[in-house]
């Protein structure tokens, strides 16, 4: 086979003929790895059959649409992120930091289908059938009539397996150590990477297998070779939690099957991942009383409402150019809100160092946190706390205004179920806003921003 030598992106999978300092595409630094490269033509050339369906072009109002089957996990939270469940045939890319559980959940994902029927292969690229063995066992997961455990990393062998298993799911552990003999460039190279995925892909629609691949991450953060992969594939879940907390958040970045606003809470445990049935009451077990600058919030996250707490603390600054930082709310909404706090409300936050933290490790982009925020940082300047019993939602605009948030009776609801008192939100969500009889919480409707902390008292 010939080939040929390229420079490629190890974030984006940006191939040029030479070395580059700064990706084009991405605009990632020194990202440029070399690697041997075989052109589509001569690797087409070597395809084996794939069982790829032979289908004609059909007119649109032909087209019928059946509902899917999906493979239910028995994991509530994991089947929500799914959208549901697992569609047949679809292809999952399951991603996060080393450690945060990303193998754990494929094992207890495969056990619970297995469970129900289904038959299942988990490809252990990386580790010994021994060592996978001793991990099931870890987690409760030692006996299985249907569950099959390989060590393989060449991809055409694990097709071979598939064809001659025909299971139900595969999980393959991981995409970064298996290789296609075509090729010539190491294992885990953007080329090997990408045509590994796109085979596992199509050979997925071709059987309507179910796969399940498991993709490391760069030292950035970011998933090795993500848009790439996330083209490849129909669904992106990644796995976000601080290293030394317990708690891990399962997001789906992309889901042609459903929604890509859901999110699954668990808690690692000795047993493996824990589903966490309300992820509110969790978020708020550890809150200060008494402490200025901590506010709680309601955001929504897909059809979910989540209490979380933000806490902000506002000190002099000890250089000329005072701080900003922020864990889990986005830096630039930050200044924007800070700025905002200064020119409507007249605080003296110039020299002024800012610290803003959604704690639970959640990341926060609902717009509904604004007025939350503001509050947070406006409590921690005054020195004047928040009370305990208030809850905020709402979207501050650059003049001051209070903006109206979408979903506004879930968020309220379950801030009433967790025992708050009051709930400060915007005038305009009051429109048509039909709550039960048995609502008491009590409704403080606000226009400014002025307006909702003057009824915190923090003005």
């Amino acid at each position: 086979m010939k080939t040929k030598t390229v420079f490629s992106c190890q974030s984006c999978g940006f191939q040029s003929p030479k070395w580059l300092g700064k990706c084009p595409d991405c605009e990632s630094w020194n990202s440029f790895v070399e690697e041997d490269y075989a052109s589509p033509q001569v690797i087409s050339k070597g395809r084996t059959n794939l069982d790829l369906p032979q289908e004609e072009p059909v007119l649109i109002k032909d087209v019928h649409i059946k509902e899917e089957d999906r493979l239910k996990s028995g994991i509530a939270e994991l089947d929500r992120v799914l959208g549901g469940g697992l569609v047949p045939g679809s292809v999952v890319l399951i991603g996060g930091d080393p450690g945060i559980g990303k193998s754990t959940i494929s094992l207890q994902f495969s056990h619970q289908l297995m469970r129900a029927g289904a038959k299942v292969l988990y490809v252990s690229a990386e580790e010994s059938v021994t060592q996978t063995k001793l991990r099931a066992q870890r987690l409760g997961i030692g006996q299985g009539e249907r569950l099959y455990i390989v060590n393989q990393a060449d991809l055409g062998v694990i097709l071979e397996f598939i064809r001659k298993l025909k299971p139900d799911l595969v999980i393959v552990d991981s995409i970064q150590v298996i290789s296609d003999s075509r090729l010539t460039s190491a294992a885990g190279s953007v080329s090997q990477v990408r045509e590994c995925a796109a085979t596992l892909a199509r050979f997925a629609k071709g059987t309507n297998i179910s796969i399940f691949i498991i993709g490391h991450v760069t030292k950035e953060g970011t998933l090795a070779g993500p848009r790439v992969l996330e083209h490849i594939v129909d669904t992106v879940l990644y796995f976000e939690g601080e290293r030394f907390s317990s708690y891990r958040i399962l997001r789906a970045v992309k889901n042609r099957f459903g929604s890509t606003n859901e999110i699954g809470v668990f808690e690692m445990g000795t047993k493996g991942l824990c589903e966490v049935e309300n992820p509110s009451q969790i978020f708020l077990a550890q809150r200060p009383t008494d402490v200025s600058g901590s506010v709680v919030i309601s955001v929504l996250e897909g059809t979910r409402p989540i209490l979380v707490e933000v806490q902000a603390l506002v000190s002099k600054t000890g250089f000329g150019y005072p701080l900003r930082r922020a864990e889990g709310f986005d830096y630039n909404r930050l200044s924007l809100l800070v700025a905002v706090l200064e020119k409507r409300i007249g605080l003296s936050l110039e020299t002024e160092d800012i610290f803003v933290n959604v704690a639970g490790g959640i990341k926060v982009e609902d717009p509904a946190a604004d007025l939350g925020v503001a509050a947070a940082v406006a409590s921690a300047f005054r020195g004047k706390p928040v009370d305990i019993d208030v809850v905020l939602l709402g979207e501050v605009g650059l003049a001051g205004e209070i903006r109206s948030v979408s979903q506004s009776i879930l968020r309220i609801n379950e801030a009433q179920k967790l025992g708050f008192k009051r709930c400060i939100l915007p005038k305009n969500n009051l429109k048509g806003l039909d709550l039960p009889k048995a609502n008491t919480i009590k409704l403080e409707p606000v226009a400014t921003l002025k307006e909702a902390l003057d009824l915190l008292g923090i003005n």
